[in-house]
């Protein structure tokens, strides 16, 4: 895998994985109230905890997302 193969490769997982995480955030902001009902037919948890357990997915996973994809592009960036 060359060097241009490996840019264009991190450059659609960053885009994959921030399409993923904007679509995450649209339905709890959009759907929420639907989908913390729906959540608690299968587990006790209050609205506050569910937001705190979304919120902290959505770093996660946005952290995840920079670490794994965007630092190592823009890495590949500078030295080619």
């Amino acid at each position: 895998m060359t060097p241009a193969d490996l840019k264009s490769f991190l450059l659609y997982c960053t885009l994959i994985n921030y399409a993923v995480l904007l679509i995450w955030f649209a339905a709890f902001s959009f759907a929420h109230d639907p989908l913390h009902r729906l959540h608690s037919r299968w587990f006790r948890i209050s609205v506050e905890r569910f937001d705190a357990l979304h919120y902290g997915g959505m770093a996660v996973y946005k952290i995840g997302a920079l670490l794994l994809n965007l630092v190592p592009l823009i890495a590949l960036c500078l030295l080619y």
